[in-house]
């Protein structure tokens, strides 16, 4: 009767829901969540799910092996310098887990504080103890990736020489429980270091079950030769092949995912192309959430079904009274065989199955004769959730994909520029929001003038005409820095103050500048700050209704 009541409310609630995070939690709450308790899954599986992992921006798990260019692969997308607990080394800095995530003010919350917050969807870890507690942090900070997006940041995957050496917790275990609970994961490789330790490959294995959300990034590729580069990039799908055990051919995207200039630029398109593909997938994310949601408790919900047919065949199984230990010896041994009859009896995928042999490691921890028998009852609410349920829930979640189809993804930092062309083919009086500085500039003198007399040599020798530079002369001249071209779009969007798509003399001075901040290591802002702003620009910038006019009349 109770379950009859959970089912009848549940399919009632459904129609009441105005988002498809609100949906997903009802039907958990009511209809998968009472199966996973009464056939224990979360001691053979994952833990439940509470309203933080429904609730949660999309997150992205940065992996791979030390020194590969994780931390600086973060930097470069949030388009962010140093923040805290980001180090940056040639040895194995990064010895911690760290969760980036938007806030007002900087600061770091330990692992031990973090597991306790019911807003944040790591309550969970805490079973992995404080060793690895010690080891995780959240770190908050302003940047306008952030408020769309969570980046979870690893430690180096040890080498083969340094795999001797034990982090005192389950690390596979770890980036197994991250990979479920995220939304896309960044494998980096180096083009210089292929080998595959054992941690790697372990590691590689524990992201099994989740390559729809793998993205394979061969980083660091500027300091190939493209003959050396063709050898690496076949190497790294050899060695990746072996480790996933899967015909399919995992995209790999190729190139240096830093600030810094390219060292090789024979290779430069492709990098871009690469780089624009990454950061637009990336991009996406906020957009296909619910989606991805969805999918993941349609996954979890084949596997708890699966789950209850296995115990419920196993009680079943036991004698109730002599020998029970050498019955489940059997039992254990002979799980391929139970799983093939399960899958044909009830008519389930293999694929909805658990991995055989961790199965059955799990099993010998425990006692059969206090599993549950079959209950029809919970099982049919199941079904019911696959069958009907979520289909109640696509005309929402439809709904929700057209309106977010008209918002721009994940706006910030490196994605600034990833749904663009190069910045010399833009239309650069279609804009709608001015990139220049929002508040009133300061009187204070102009910051780039020490430096004026040196860019206005190289401006005058560019042979501009009418006083402006059009984006075709200072192409090649900009290319020549190697900084990347979504580097320099963005100096070319700061310094363009009056949008009319050319640079004068200031506004060269000003790129200039730019440029030479990027080189010496530092960010950019994401909009022109009042300091930097040409003294001829001050007193009269064209007004978002102005660009708009521009961009209609272009």
């Amino acid at each position: 009767m109770a379950s009859q009541k959970v089912k009848n409310w549940g399919v009632k609630s459904l129609k009441g829901v105005c988002t498809v995070t609100e949906g997903l939690k009802m039907l958990y709450r009511q209809k998968l969540l009472p199966l996973e308790k009464y056939y224990a899954f979360s001691d053979f599986h994952s833990p439940s799910l509470e309203d933080a992992d429904f609730d949660n921006k999309p997150m992205i798990l940065v992996v791979g092996q030390y020194s590969t260019g994780k931390t600086t692969f973060i930097r470069y997308l949030l388009e962010q310098g140093d923040y805290p607990g980001g180090r940056i080394g040639a040895e194995p800095t990064t010895d911690c887990f760290t969760a980036i995530m938007y806030g007002d003010i900087r600061h770091i919350i330990p692992g031990n504080a973090l597991v306790v917050d019911p807003n944040k969807p790591f309550r969970k870890l805490s079973l992995f103890g404080s060793t690895f507690l010690n080891r995780f942090q959240c770190v908050h900070f302003p940047n306008q990736v952030l408020e769309n997006v969570s980046i979870i940041d690893t430690p180096g995957i040890l080498s083969s020489s340094k795999k001797k050496t034990s982090r005192g917790y389950d690390f596979p275990a770890v980036v197994q429980w991250f990979a479920a609970h995220v939304d896309r994961i960044v494998l980096l490789c180096d083009a210089h270091k292929l080998d595959l330790s054992d941690e790697f490959s372990r590691t590689i294995a524990a992201l099994r079950g989740n390559e729809d959300k793998l993205r394979v990034v061969l980083n660091k590729a500027d300091g190939v030769q493209p003959q050396q580069l063709m050898r690496v990039y076949g190497a790294l799908m050899w060695s990746l092949g072996k480790v996933f055990h899967t015909p399919e051919v995992l995209r790999v995207y190729i190139g240096s995912f830093w600030s810094a200039p390219l060292r090789a630029a024979d290779n430069r398109r492709l990098f871009e192309r690469e780089e624009k593909d990454l950061f637009a997938d990336i991009q996406n994310l906020p957009r296909n959430s619910a989606l991805r949601k969805l999918n993941d408790l349609v996954k979890r919900a084949r596997l708890v079904r699966a789950h209850a047919y296995i115990i419920s065949a196993l009680k079943e199984e036991m004698p109730l009274v002599f020998w029970r230990n050498h019955k489940k010896r059997d039992l254990i041994y002979d799980l391929p065989q139970l799983f093939s009859r399960i899958q044909q009896r009830h008519q389930l995928s293999p694929g909805d199955f658990p991995d055989c042999a961790t199965m059955q490691e799990e099993l010998m921890n425990h006692n059969f004769t206090r599993f549950n028998a079959l209950k029809p009852k919970l099982l049919a609410a199941l079904d019911e959730l696959l069958t009907t349920d979520i289909a109640k829930l696509m005309p929402l979640l439809c709904k929700e994909e057209l309106e977010a189809g008209d918002q721009p993804g994940a706006p910030g930092g490196a994605l600034l520029g990833s749904s663009e062309e190069l910045f010399m083919e833009l239309n650069p009086l279609c804009h709608a929001e001015p990139y220049g500085a929002r508040e009133e500039p300061s009187d204070d003198s102009w910051v780039v003038s020490r430096d004026k007399p040196k860019y206005d040599e190289i401006f005058y020798n560019l042979s501009p005409h009418q006083g402006k530079l059009s984006g075709t002369k200072v192409k090649d001249w900009m290319l020549g820095t190697r900084l990347p071209s979504s580097v320099l779009g963005r100096i070319w969007r700061l310094s363009d103050v009056d949008r009319d798509g050319l640079l004068d003399d200031e506004e060269f001075a000003l790129a200039s500048h730019l440029i030479e901040v990027k080189l010496e290591g530092f960010g950019l802002p994401p909009v022109l700050p009042a300091h930097l702003v040409p003294p001829s620009k001050r007193r009269r910038r064209p007004s978002n209704a102005e660009n708009r006019e521009d961009c209609g009349g272009a």
